[in-house]
């Protein structure tokens, strides 16, 4: 027969592995790297230097630009894949024939690396010898420079983010229209109800959970997005395409760890301060939708 201190620890030990690791793996990384932010440090000493780091990193342009970009980045990135996958899930959920070859096709882009995919899309935006300028220049036009063009390096990055990340926002936007019951369409067709009264009044709010997974994913993943960037332009031309991410790494490259440091705690701020009210929001809008 257990004691009550012994059924009151019963649950504690179910619960401790998983606090281990939160602690270990999340909580100190957290509280280490806000220490650390404070300070100029290597991998020998750290000298405590107090905002200093946080300061020099808002007062440098080439560095506090980074969180606008990240922002115009995130919310670019994560408007279009929640527009176009969803009409996109809408045809390929449709009574076409080749829909299971166009759900491949449209899966693809998502087997292939984001390096490999950075570096072809590079390379088919030369401002003389890449595939996208060729037509322009076989019509007599003007060759952009895609990515050499403070002006279009930024847009020509979210459109190739855009098309590498939208199969996965395609297949969970198909998943949640499958999973809607099909009477909500058939007692609709028989009050004479339209395909497109049936896409906004039945189809948009019950796919919300599935949106709603769109948006927070897609949203975290241009806040912290890096590798597309970096491959195809290293934040150039100048600092035009530098995100919070490759601000970082240049920091962190060139010795100033502190100060990188101190990127990481900003983009954990942004991050948070971002995602949190969101998801509530969201969570709020689904329930009033479901309600």
């Amino acid at each position: 027969m257990k004691t009550k201190k012994e059924r009151s620890m019963y649950p504690v030990w179910f619960v401790l592995p998983s606090l281990i690791i939160f602690v270990i793996f999340f909580l100190w990384p957290i509280i280490s790297s806000l220490y650390y932010s404070l300070t100029v440090w290597n991998f020998e000493t750290a000298k405590f230097c107090g905002l200093d780091n946080y300061k020099l990193f808002f007062s440098e342009h080439s560095m506090s630009s980074s969180v606008v970009h990240t922002l115009i980045y995130a919310f670019g990135t994560s408007a279009l894949k929640v527009i176009l996958a969803f009409f996109i899930a809408i045809f390929l959920t449709s009574k076409i024939k080749t829909k299971g070859f166009i759900r491949s096709a449209v899966f693809f882009p998502n087997l292939v690396s984001m390096m490999a995919v950075g570096l072809a899309f590079s390379y088919m935006m030369h401002p003389t010898k890449g595939l996208l300028n060729m037509p322009i220049q076989a019509l007599g036009g003007t060759p952009i420079d895609f990515l050499g063009d403070p002006k279009t390096a930024l847009l020509s990055i979210i459109l190739t983010d855009v098309w590498k990340g939208l199969s996965i926002s395609v297949v969970i936007y198909i998943a949640g229209i499958q999973s809607i019951d099909k009477t909500y369409y058939e007692a609709a067709s028989i009050d004479g109800a339209t395909g497109w009264q049936q896409l906004k009044h039945i189809t948009l709010p019950l796919v919300a959970p599935s949106q709603n997974s769109i948006i927070i994913l897609s949203l975290i993943g241009g806040l912290r997005s890096f590798d597309l960037i970096w491959a195809m332009t290293g934040g150039g031309p100048g600092f035009s395409t530098d995100v919070l991410a490759s601000v970082i790494y240049k920091q962190y490259a060139a010795g100033f760890y502190g100060l990188s440091t101190a990127g990481n705690v900003v983009m954990l701020i942004l991050i948070s301060v971002i995602a949190f009210p969101l998801q509530h929001f969201l969570n709020k809008r689904e329930e009033a939708i479901q309600g």
